[in-house]
């Protein structure tokens, strides 16, 4: 299979640098020539709206996409309701940004009762889905692996992901493709083909062995065990050509300067994605 032999669809997922700002992020980028960024809402809220946008602009940077929306089921109508509007901004928050991707994680269950949280999902984006298009905004389903069921997100297969988002034009609602999430689902082939032409995001990293951590334990690419480059070229044979995001959550990688950060995602993106 063959290797990528540029960066230019590369995206520094800004989780991945968790401990610089958004500036600092942003310098970064521009020194190791990375032409995307996916940025956190909890990044640009520290930095600010305006300022978050000036810096990404100013840098020359694309922004894959936003993190994160979703987090939908609630124990009570308002604190559901709270959530929508948090959603609402978020769409905002992703235009004014530039970007037309806003990741959902769709968040867990609050009461045990699984299937009527899966429910309140459906029911969300179906609501939230007219406001984002209303924006130029697509939201990107993202399907968690199951250990985070009863954290984040009761969504945990691509196969759910897929057949929430085809109730929806694929203009307005697609599916996030987290090879940490997804590598181990027997069915994953078939249903990135079946994601064709509503895969509206990649994100890689690798599944070290033993997992050091459920949250964050992921590795650098080629730590691990997943087959990254076979699932880029199934993406890609779905008709996914957009910005490939290195999503990171380690405290080891979080430690190191932004600058050897940078250069190693860069050395092993291109060794093993």
């Amino acid at each position: 299979m063959e290797p990528l032999r540029s960066i230019e669809r590369l995206s520094l997922n800004q989780i991945t640098t968790d401990r610089l700002n958004m500036s600092e992020a942003v310098e970064a980028c521009v020194r190791a020539e990375v032409p995307w960024i996916a940025l956190w809402r909890h990044k640009v809220a520290e930095a600010g709206l305006a300022e978050s946008k000036r810096l990404v602009r100013d840098a020359g940077l694309r922004v894959s996409s936003l993190c994160r929306g979703g987090y939908f089921p609630a124990a009570t109508a308002t604190a559901r309701k709270e959530r929508m509007d948090d959603n609402r901004r978020a769409v905002e928050e992703a235009a004014e940004l530039g970007t037309d991707v806003l990741v959902l994680v769709c968040g867990p269950a609050p009461d045990r009762d699984i299937d009527f949280a899966r429910k309140t999902v459906e029911e969300a984006i179906a609501e939230l889905a007219p406001f984002a298009r209303s924006h130029g905004v697509k939201l990107g389903i993202e399907p968690l692996h199951p250990m985070y069921a009863a954290e984040r997100s009761v969504i945990n297969t691509l196969a759910q992901a897929n057949t929430l988002a085809e109730q929806h034009d694929p203009q307005d609602v697609g599916v996030v493709v987290d090879a940490f999430h997804v590598w181990w689902d027997p069915e994953l082939y078939g249903q990135i083909e079946r994601a064709r032409g509503r895969i509206l995001g990649f994100h890689v990293s690798d599944w070290v062995v033993p997992v050091p951590d459920l949250l964050m334990g992921r590795g650098m690419m080629g730590d691990g065990v997943i087959e990254l480059r076979r699932m880029r070229h199934a993406v890609e044979a779905a008709g996914y050509t957009g910005a490939i995001e290195v999503e990171i959550f380690n405290r080891q990688v979080w430690d190191m300067p932004g600058d050897e950060a940078l250069a190693l995602i860069k050395e092993r993106y291109l060794q093993h994605v």
